[in-house]
């Protein structure tokens, strides 16, 4: 299991600990958004204006040093893309400590490769709502 520190930035009374949208992070959330993957446009043209069941979603928010590819604050839901560079061992052990700082802070973060939105965005989008209800249609139900 992995520990952390959640007190990663100093706190005074004079400059309390921002958690969200950290300021030195502006320009690369900025760089991220203006330079989206396919995937990301796709889907975002889903989530975007609240469409994706009522809900508001953030594109390239950031969490402490992390940012997210979407977030949904109100029920405080990441949704992460991977592509091809997500599956080296050092990012496989990069993303699974995120994930980790992300549970921490009472943040569920659900994954999803970019070929299933280019094949299945639909599905995709169901699958996030189920996340949001709290819904988990994959776990076996016991025979009647």
């Amino acid at each position: 299991m992995v520990a952390f520190d959640l007190d990663f930035a100093s706190r005074t009374k004079e400059q309390p600990m921002l958690l969200y949208n950290r300021p030195p992070l502006k320009s690369r959330r900025k760089e991220l958004r203006n330079g989206s993957t396919p995937a990301e446009i796709k889907l975002w043209s889903m989530l975007q204006h609240s469409n994706l069941g009522g809900y508001k979603f953030r594109r390239q928010h950031s969490v402490g040093f992390y940012i997210l590819d979407f977030y949904c604050p109100s029920v405080r839901l990441a949704v992460e893309l991977d592509g091809d560079s997500h599956f080296t061992d050092d990012a496989i052990e990069y993303d699974r400590e995120r994930t980790a700082y992300l549970n921490a802070l009472n943040i569920k973060v659900v994954r999803f490769l970019n070929t299933d939105v280019y094949e299945n965005l639909n599905g995709v989008c169901e699958k996030i709502l189920e996340e949001i209800k709290g819904v988990n249609i994959t776990t076996p139900q016991p025979p009647p």
